[in-house]
Protein backbone atom coordinates (compact mmCIF):
# COMPACT_ATOMS: atom_id res chain seq x y z
CA UNK A 1 0.00 0.00 0.00
CA UNK A 2 1.49 3.34 -1.02
CA UNK A 3 1.67 6.29 1.35
CA UNK A 4 -1.18 8.05 -0.46
CA UNK A 5 -3.42 4.97 -0.27
CA UNK A 6 -2.99 4.48 3.48
CA UNK A 7 -6.31 4.57 5.30
CA UNK A 8 -6.66 6.89 8.30
CA UNK A 9 -10.38 7.33 8.91
CA UNK A 10 -13.39 8.15 6.78
CA UNK A 11 -13.84 11.80 5.92
CA UNK A 12 -16.57 13.37 7.99
CA UNK A 13 -19.58 14.56 6.03
CA UNK A 14 -19.48 18.00 7.60
CA UNK A 15 -22.89 19.09 6.30
CA UNK A 16 -24.46 16.35 8.45
CA UNK A 17 -23.35 18.12 11.66
CA UNK A 18 -24.03 21.46 13.28
CA UNK A 19 -21.01 23.44 14.42
CA UNK A 20 -21.93 22.64 18.02
CA UNK A 21 -21.99 18.90 17.23
CA UNK A 22 -18.57 19.18 15.58
CA UNK A 23 -17.22 20.97 18.64
CA UNK A 24 -18.65 18.19 20.84
CA UNK A 25 -17.02 15.57 18.60
CA UNK A 26 -13.70 17.44 18.96
CA UNK A 27 -14.05 17.48 22.75
CA UNK A 28 -14.93 13.79 22.90
CA UNK A 29 -12.40 12.50 20.36
CA UNK A 30 -9.48 14.67 21.48
CA UNK A 31 -9.88 16.82 24.59
CA UNK A 32 -11.20 13.97 26.75
CA UNK A 33 -8.86 11.26 25.43
CA UNK A 34 -5.27 10.33 26.19
CA UNK A 35 -3.45 10.47 22.87
CA UNK A 36 0.17 9.55 22.16
CA UNK A 37 2.39 9.87 19.14
CA UNK A 38 4.00 6.73 17.72
CA UNK A 39 7.17 7.55 19.69
CA UNK A 40 5.54 8.05 23.08
CA UNK A 41 4.86 11.79 23.26
CA UNK A 42 1.57 12.55 24.98
CA UNK A 43 -0.32 15.19 23.03
CA UNK A 44 -2.78 17.42 24.84
CA UNK A 45 -5.78 18.90 23.04
CA UNK A 46 -7.89 21.82 24.22
CA UNK A 47 -11.33 23.20 23.38
CA UNK A 48 -9.82 26.41 22.00
CA UNK A 49 -7.73 24.43 19.47
CA UNK A 50 -10.94 23.93 17.52
CA UNK A 51 -11.07 27.49 16.18
CA UNK A 52 -7.41 27.57 15.15
CA UNK A 53 -7.51 24.14 13.52
CA UNK A 54 -10.87 24.29 11.76
CA UNK A 55 -11.28 27.91 10.71
CA UNK A 56 -9.34 29.69 8.01
CA UNK A 57 -9.01 33.24 6.80
CA UNK A 58 -11.22 34.67 4.09
CA UNK A 59 -8.31 36.96 3.18
CA UNK A 60 -5.27 35.10 1.83
CA UNK A 61 -1.78 36.60 1.92
CA UNK A 62 -2.82 39.64 3.89
CA UNK A 63 -0.36 42.18 5.28
CA UNK A 64 2.15 40.68 7.69
CA UNK A 65 1.57 43.59 10.06
CA UNK A 66 -2.07 42.62 10.57
CA UNK A 67 -3.18 39.74 12.74
CA UNK A 68 -4.61 37.00 10.55
CA UNK A 69 -8.31 36.49 10.95
CA UNK A 70 -9.83 33.02 11.09
CA UNK A 71 -13.35 33.84 10.05
CA UNK A 72 -14.56 30.96 7.85
CA UNK A 73 -15.21 27.44 9.09
CA UNK A 74 -13.29 25.01 6.88
CA UNK A 75 -15.22 21.96 5.72
CA UNK A 76 -12.01 20.63 4.18
CA UNK A 77 -10.21 20.72 7.54
CA UNK A 78 -13.20 19.43 9.50
CA UNK A 79 -13.66 16.49 7.14
CA UNK A 80 -10.24 15.21 8.29
CA UNK A 81 -10.80 15.77 12.02
CA UNK A 82 -10.61 12.05 12.82
CA UNK A 83 -7.30 11.72 10.96
CA UNK A 84 -5.32 13.77 13.48
CA UNK A 85 -4.80 11.08 16.13
CA UNK A 86 -4.14 8.46 13.45
CA UNK A 87 -1.46 10.65 11.86
CA UNK A 88 0.21 11.25 15.22
CA UNK A 89 0.31 7.49 15.84
CA UNK A 90 1.68 6.68 12.37
CA UNK A 91 5.41 5.79 12.46
CA UNK A 92 5.55 6.05 8.66
CA UNK A 93 4.47 9.70 8.55
CA UNK A 94 7.12 12.02 7.18
CA UNK A 95 8.28 14.27 10.01
CA UNK A 96 9.85 17.72 9.77
CA UNK A 97 11.04 20.37 12.20
CA UNK A 98 8.42 23.11 12.50
CA UNK A 99 8.89 26.78 11.79
CA UNK A 100 8.51 29.38 14.53
CA UNK A 101 7.14 32.55 12.95
CA UNK A 102 8.00 34.60 16.07
CA UNK A 103 11.72 33.85 15.79
CA UNK A 104 11.65 33.34 12.00
CA UNK A 105 13.57 30.09 12.38
CA UNK A 106 13.06 26.37 12.66
CA UNK A 107 12.37 25.12 16.17
CA UNK A 108 12.90 21.61 17.54
CA UNK A 109 9.96 22.30 19.84
CA UNK A 110 7.61 22.06 16.85
CA UNK A 111 7.06 18.89 14.88
CA UNK A 112 5.16 18.57 11.63
CA UNK A 113 3.86 15.15 10.58
CA UNK A 114 2.97 14.81 6.89
CA UNK A 115 0.80 12.11 5.32
CA UNK A 116 -0.93 11.61 1.97
CA UNK A 117 1.51 14.02 0.37
CA UNK A 118 0.16 17.25 1.86
CA UNK A 119 -1.87 16.70 5.03
CA UNK A 120 0.02 18.08 8.03
CA UNK A 121 -0.44 17.86 11.78
CA UNK A 122 1.60 20.25 13.92
CA UNK A 123 2.42 19.76 17.60
CA UNK A 124 4.52 21.81 19.99
CA UNK A 125 6.68 19.90 22.43
CA UNK A 126 6.94 21.73 25.75
CA UNK A 127 8.40 19.11 28.12
CA UNK A 128 9.90 15.66 27.89
CA UNK A 129 7.31 13.46 26.18
CA UNK A 130 4.61 16.15 26.38
CA UNK A 131 3.21 18.26 23.57
CA UNK A 132 0.18 20.30 22.69
CA UNK A 133 -1.69 20.15 19.45
CA UNK A 134 -1.30 23.27 17.31
CA UNK A 135 -3.15 22.65 14.02
CA UNK A 136 -3.85 20.29 11.13
CA UNK A 137 -4.66 21.08 7.52
CA UNK A 138 -4.18 20.21 3.87
CA UNK A 139 -1.05 22.19 3.01
CA UNK A 140 -1.51 22.28 -0.74
CA UNK A 141 -0.23 25.89 -0.94
CA UNK A 142 2.73 25.45 1.42
CA UNK A 143 3.74 21.79 1.27
CA UNK A 144 6.85 22.44 -0.85
CA UNK A 145 8.13 24.92 1.74
CA UNK A 146 7.29 22.55 4.62
CA UNK A 147 9.11 19.67 2.96
CA UNK A 148 12.23 21.82 2.64
CA UNK A 149 12.43 22.18 6.42
CA UNK A 150 14.91 19.96 8.28
CA UNK A 151 13.95 16.35 8.84
CA UNK A 152 12.84 15.54 12.37
CA UNK A 153 15.74 13.76 13.99
CA UNK A 154 14.50 12.72 17.41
Amino acid sequence: MSENEKYYAPLLTVKDYTEEELRQKWQYEYCRQTIFTHDGIRVFFYDNNFDHAFYESSVRNQSKSKKKSKDIISHRRLARMLWIKKVLADPTAEMRVGYDSATKSYSNSKRVSIVKGDYVVVIQIYAENKAKFITAYVADNSIDKIKKSPEWGK
